[in-house]
This record gives C-alpha cells, sequence and structure tokens, in this order.
C-alpha cells in the first residue's frame, strides 16, 4: 500500500498515481493562481476530517487526555493513547470543529498556551513508555490573543519545539490541512512529514503575507503562489517527505477512504523508523531541521587596490587643473597689471 501511495511499481521504479494525475490534469485547466488557491480553500473545507475524525477512523482504540497540569485543558489540541493494529502510539493534533459552535468551543483549532502545554506532557508519556508519537497539524496559526501573550504562548510554542527535536522516540508528523505559522511546527517537528495531497504548509497565511508585501489581504491568491505553499511544492523543497493521495474531489467527500490511506502510509513510516537506533534518530532529526533553508556564501576575490600616487605628482595634478602645468604660469608678466585689467 505505501508502495502504490508512493507511486513505485514492483520493479522499484515510480509511475503517477492516478489520483495524482486526475489532480494534475485538473490543476493544469486553471492558471497556476487559481490552482494553488483551490488547494487553499480546499484545506480550509470545514468539512475536511479534522483530528478526532481520522484518529476515530483509522486506529482501532483511542482514549484521550485533558489538561496540562499547570493551567487547564484546551480543547483545541486534543490527544491520547491510541492502537493501530498491534502497534501502541501516542496521537496529539489541533482540532478545529465542522460546525459553528463546536468552532467557537474549540477556538477555531487555535490553541493557547496550555494546549501546547497539553501537548508536551502527552509526548513526554510517550518517552516514557517508549512509545511512538503521530501529531495531525491542522491549524490557521497559535492563538493571537492578549491572554495567550499574557500566559506565554510565544514560550510553550519554542519549548515544544526544543522537546521535539530531542525527543527520544519516533515521530511522524502529519499535515492533514492548514499548517499555518509556528502554531504548525510546535507539533510538526518529526522524523517523516506526511502531506495530504491538499494539505498546506507555510510560514504565515496568505492573507498576512499579502498584508505585508502588497498592503492588501486582495493578493492573498498571489501571496500563496509565491510562497510555494502546497504539499506538492513542499514536497519540492524538502519539508515534507510523503505526500498521501486523497480520494477524488478531496478528503472531505470520502473521509473512511482518506484515513485507510493515511493509516497505511503512517504504519509504514513507523516500522522503518521503530528499526533505526534511538541515538541515530535523534541527530538525524535534529540535522534534518538545521539544513533546512540552508544557503551557501559564494566570496569573490577583492580587485587589486588601485596604486596611489606620490605626493609630488598629487600636488602637480591639484596645481595644474585649470591653472596650466607647474612653473611659469600661462600670461604671467613681471609688469603690474593695468587698472582696467583690475
Amino acid at each position: 500500500m505505501v508502495d502504490r501511495l508512493l507511486g513505485r511499481r514492483e520493479d522499484g521504479t515510480h509511475r503517477e498515481p492516478a489520483a495524482r494525475r486526475e489532480s494534475a490534469d485538473a490543476d493544469a485547466t486553471l492558471a497556476p493562481r487559481d490552482a494553488v488557491w483551490a488547494r487553499v480553500q480546499l484545506a480550509r473545507n470545514v468539512k475536511r476530517p479534522h483530528t478526532l475524525e481520522l484518529v476515530g477512523l483509522m486506529t482501532d482504540e483511542f482514549i484521550e487526555l485533558h489538561g496540562d497540569r499547570l493551567f487547564g485543558d484546551d480543547p483545541a489540541i486534543v490527544g491520547g493513547f491510541a492502537r493501530l493494529g498491534e502497534r501502541r502510539v501516542v496521537v496529539i493534533g489541533q482540532q478545529k470543529g465542522a460546525e459553528t459552535e463546536e468552532n467557537i468551543r474549540r477556538n477555531f483549532g487555535m490553541p493557547h498556551p496550555e494546549g501546547y502545554r497539553k501537548a508536551m506532557r502527552l509526548m513526554e508519556l510517550a518517552e516514557r513508555f517508549r512509545l511512538p508519537v503521530v501529531t495531525f497539524v491542522d491549524v490557521p496559526g497559535a492563538h493571537p490573543g492578549p491572554e495567550s501573550e499574557e500566559r506565554g504562548i510565544a514560550e510553550a510554542i519554542a519549548r515544544s519545539i526544543g522537546l521535539m527535536t530531542r525527543l527520544r522516540t519516533p515521530i511522524v508528523a502529519v499535515i492533514t490541512g492548514e499548517g499555518g505559522s509556528g502554531g504548525a511546527l510546535a507539533i510538526a517537528v518529526g522524523d517523516v512529514v506526511i502531506a495530504l495531497e491538499n494539505a498546506v504548509y507555510s510560514v504565515i497565511s496568505p492573507e498576512g503575507c499579502a498584508s505585508i508585501l502588497w498592503r492588501t489581504p486582495d493578493q492573498a491568491a498571489t501571496a500563496a503562489v509565491a510562497m510555494r505553499m502546497t504539499a506538492g511544492d513542499q514536497l519540492a523543497l524538502g519539508v515534507v517527505d510523503l505526500v498521501v493521495d486523497e480520494p477524488h474531489d478531496g478528503a472531505q467527500a470520502d473521509p473512511a477512504e482518506a484515513a485507510r490511506r493515511l493509516r497505511s502510509a503512517i504504519v509504514g513510516q513507523l516500522g522503518t523508523l521503530e528499526r533505526q537506533p534511538i541515538d541515530s534518530l535523534v541527530e538525524a532529526r535534529y540535522r534534518r531541521y538545521r539544513q533546512l533553508g540552508a544557503y551557501t556564501v559564494v566570496s569573490q576575490p577583492a580587485p587589486p587596490a588601485p596604486e596611489r600616487p606620490g605626493l609630488g605628482e598629487r600636488l602637480r595634478v591639484f596645481l595644474g587643473s585649470g591653472r596650466g602645468a607647474l612653473g611659469q604660469l600661462p600670461g604671467r608678466t613681471d609688469e603690474p597689471p593695468a587698472r582696467e585689467d583690475v
């Protein structure tokens, strides 16, 4: 199944999956700007399956845990223990709502600091019990309100990223919908990053980027193209390792099939990661994120400095400019000038 998702033939060569070809054909009928913006809208579709729905469809058992043991429980982040066949895992994910009332209760999937601290508590439990971690990312960004700032949202995000870089257990991160800014990265530092076909992943929302660069959010579609935020672009950039095809018309059209495909990809990746020594795994994970965005500075040899003229030459040039050569000035006589000449 993983081979099929990866587009590999039995002889090990790659092919383009039929669903990917159909999606590419559909995109070809649109201008690049419109095709990218259509994927952004699909990623934001409120009917798209969210974390709890995907976990319920792909796991055999799930026990949710609540609270960060410091402040309270944040319904925008959910997590707990789950069973994938014979494999026990810890799952963590952002949770949006499918209806207005649930979206309000879950703060539209935008976590407060206590949500990320709850996620860290679950990660530490996973490390203690030697369970792999699977995270589901679907968030426009962390909650930006004053109450989040008062409770230390920046510290919570930074500490979560730091914890994941050194967590001594395999981590698979899955971008299921909209992965936006540090609010997404806080639970997306994984050994393997998987993205659903219509997911997007970016450092800022297209509207935010357009407001900064073009001074208007009306250029959001143009910004989306420039940021290369689609799953295919992120795969080409090396940010994402695997793109899982969605059912025709998107994951919201057939959540059960989307979950089945996603489960197969996750199980395959966990099997690969669990065979690696934990020290090598942690070191490779750290290097992976240190190398993202790397660049090379090319230095050119400095041109030779021009030879500086001596003092005599400089005086000759200075005195000679506009007044003739050094020595007898032209037109000079020993007789005093006439009155009219003065």
